[in-house]
C-alpha cells in the first residue's frame, strides 16, 4: 500500500551486541579472577564448552519457539509448564535483580569516588553506614526520576555498554601489546602450571559467580520480534554472544594476569580492581591516569543507565504476564503515567532491607563483596529455570514447533539440558558458603546467616503474596459491584 511505512528491523548483529553488553562487562571477569586467580582461565574454558555455548543455543531454541510472545523467561516457563510456575519464575526473576540493582548503585558511588579522588581512598571519607545511606539515596532518586529518564537511559545503556565493550577490548589489546614490547607480566602467564585449578570447597563455592557473570542470554528474547527473521537470525545472535563472551572472559582474564600477581591479589579487587587495571595500563604506557579516568567515566555512565533500566524492568515484571493473578491489586496499582508506583515502593523497601543487613558488616569492601557474592546465589537459581523450560519443551516436541533445534537427538538434548540445570542448581547452592571469610570464624557464620536470611526473604515473599492476594482481592470484589 502506498504511503505505508516499512517496518524497521534490528539486525542480528545489533541484537547480539545488545545482548552481550547486557550480559557481561569488564568488571564481570574481575570477580572470578579474585576468587580463583589464573586457574579461572581453566574454569572459563571448560565452562565455555560445556555450559556457556549450550546455554546460548538452548535460549536460541526456546526463543525461536515463542517468537510471537516477545520471549521472556517467565513466558517460556508458563508456555511449557503452567501459569503457577510462570508466576514463580516471574517473581524469582524480579527478586534476583534486586541485589544486582544495589550492586549497580554501589558501583555508581565507587566510580564517582575515583573520578573525584583519583584513587581508592573512599573508605577514608565515607563510613559503611553512609555508604549504605548514599546507595539507598541513589536508588530513591532514580525511582523518583524514572518517569523522566526511562527511555533516554535505555539508549544510554546501549551506548555505555558498547563503550564498556570497547574499553574491555582496549585493555586486552594494550596488555598483550605491552608484553610484546617487553613488559614483564605480574603473573607467570607462560607457565601452564599457573592455570592448574586447586579443587576445594572454596573453588566450587565461587563458581556461581562465573554463572552470574555470563548469565542473561535469555534477555535477547525480549527483542526477538524486532528482527526480520527470528527463526534464522536469533540463533546467529546467540552464537555471536557466545563467541564474544568466550573471547572476553578468556583473554580478559589473561590480560589481568599481566597487571596483577594472581598469587597476591588486593583484598579490594572486586570493588576497585577495574580501576587499578586501567591505572596500571596508563602507567605502563606513560599516559598517567588517562585510561583510569576514561574507564571511570564510562563505568559511571553505564551504571547510571543500568540502574534506571533495572528499576523500571524489575518493577514492571510484577504486573506482567500472569503475575497479576497472584498479586494483591494494591501492589499493581499504577499512576497516571501507567507506572506501578507501589511496585516501586516494594523495590525500595526490599533494597533497604538488604542494605540494613549489609550494614552489619565491618567495612565498605566487605559490604561490596557480600552483596556481589549474593548475586552468585540468586542469579544462578533464576537461570536454572531456563533449563527447566528447555527440558519441558523437549519432552513435548510434538506440541511445539521450534525454528531452531539445539541437538536434534532427543535423549542427548535432554541429557545436556539436565546437566546444565544440575550444574547451575549445585553452583547456586554452593554459593551460600562465604567466599572471603575463613571456615569456622565469626565472620563466616555472620555472612552465611546473611546469605540464608536474604534468599529466604527474596524468594519466600513470592510465595506469601498469592495468599495475601486471595484474601484481599476477594474483599474488593463486592465493593466494585
Amino acid at each position: 500500500m502506498l504511503g505505508q511505512e516499512k517496518p524497521k528491523y534490528m539486525s542480528w548483529q545489533v541484537l547480539g551486541l545488545l545482548t552481550f553488553v547486557t550480559v557481561i562487562g569488564f568488571e564481570n571477569i574481575l570477580y572470578p579472577f579474585q576468587n580463583q586467580g589464573l586457574s579461572v582461565i581453566f574454569s572459563w574454558i571448560i565452562l565455555l564448552i560445556t555450559y556457556i555455548v549450550p546455554y546460548a543455543l538452548i535460549s536460541a531454541q526456546i526463543g525461536t519457539t515463542f517468537t510471537k510472545d516477545g520471549g521472556g523467561l517467565a513466558t517460556w516457563v508458563r508456555h511449557t509448564t503452567n501459569d503457577t510456575l510462570g508466576y514463580v519464575v516471574s517473581w524469582m526473576y524480579w527478586s534476583s535483580t534486586l541485589p544486582y540493582l544495589i550492586d549497580v548503585a554501589n558501583a555508581i558511588i565507587v566510580a564517582l569516588s575515583w573520578l573525584i579522588l583519583g584513587d581508592n581512598t573512599l573508605h577514608r571519607y565515607m563510613s559503611p553506614m553512609w555508604f549504605g545511606i548514599f546507595t539507598f539515596i541513589v536508588i530513591l532518586i532514580f525511582i523518583a526520576l524514572e518517569n523522566i529518564f526511562s527511555r533516554s537511559m535505555e539508549i544510554m545503556s546501549l551506548i555505555g555498554g558498547a563503550a564498556m565493550f570497547v574499553m574491555g577490548m582496549l585493555f586486552v589489546v594494550m596488555a598483550f601489546a605491552g608484553v610484546a614490547k617487553g613488559y614483564h607480566p605480574a603473573s607467570d602467564i607462560f607457565n601452564l602450571a599457573s592455570f592448574k585449578p586447586h579443587f576445594s570447597m572454596h573453588y566450587f563455592s565461587t563458581t556461581g559467580l562465573l554463572i552470574f557473570a555470563t548469565s542473561g542470554a535469555e534477555l535477547g528474547a525480549t527483542y526477538i520480534q524486532q528482527v526480520k527473521n527470528p527463526k534464522k537470525e536469533f540463533p546467529k545472535s546467540m552464537w555471536m554472544l557466545a563467541i564474544m563472551t568466550g573471547f572476553l572472559i578468556i583473554f580478559g582474564s589473561l590480560a589481568l594476569g599481566v597487571y596483577f600477581d594472581a598469587n597476591h591479589l588486593p583484598d579490594d579487587l572486586k570493588m576497585n580492581g577495574a580501576f587499578y587495571a586501567f591505572q596500571y595500563m596508563g602507567q605502563q604506557w606513560g599516559m598517567g591516569k588517562l585510561f583510569l579516568y576514561l574507564f571511570a567515566a564510562t563505568q559511571l555512565v553505564f551504571m547510571l543507565a543500568q540502574l534506571a533500566v533495572l528499576i523500571d524492568a524489575a518493577s514492571r515484571v510484577l504486573s506482567a504476564d500472569t503475575a497479576s493473578k497472584y498479586m494483591p491489586n494494591w501492589l499493581l496499582k499504577k499512576n497516571r503515567q501507567g507506572r506501578p508506583i507501589h511496585s516501586y515502593a516494594l523495590t525500595a523497601g526490599i533494597c533497604l532491607f538488604l542494605l540494613l543487613l549489609a550494614g552489619t558488616l565491618p567495612d565498605i569492601n566487605t559490604i561490596f563483596n557480600w552483596l556481589l557474592n549474593l548475586n552468585g546465589i540468586v542469579s544462578p537459581y533464576k537461570t536454572a529455570w531456563v533449563f527447566v523450560a528447555f527440558l519441558a519443551l523437549r519432552m513435548q516436541d510434538d506440541k511445539f514447533q521450534s525454528g531452531y533445534v539445539f541437538i536434534k537427538n532427543k535423549p542427548t538434548a535432554l541429557f545436556v539440558g539436565a546437566w546444565c540445570f544440575l550444574f547451575t542448581f549445585v553452583c547456586a547452592t554452593m554459593g551460600f558458603m562465604p567466599q572471603e571469610a575463613k571456615w569456622g570464624t565469626p565472620a563466616f557464620t555472620h555472612q552465611l546467616t546473611l546469605n540464608v536470611v536474604s534468599v529466604i526473604v527474596l524468594f519466600g515473599l513470592g510465595f506469601i503474596l498469592p495468599a495475601i492476594a486471595r484474601h484481599t482481592n476477594k474483599k474488593e470484589i463486592p465493593e466494585s459491584n
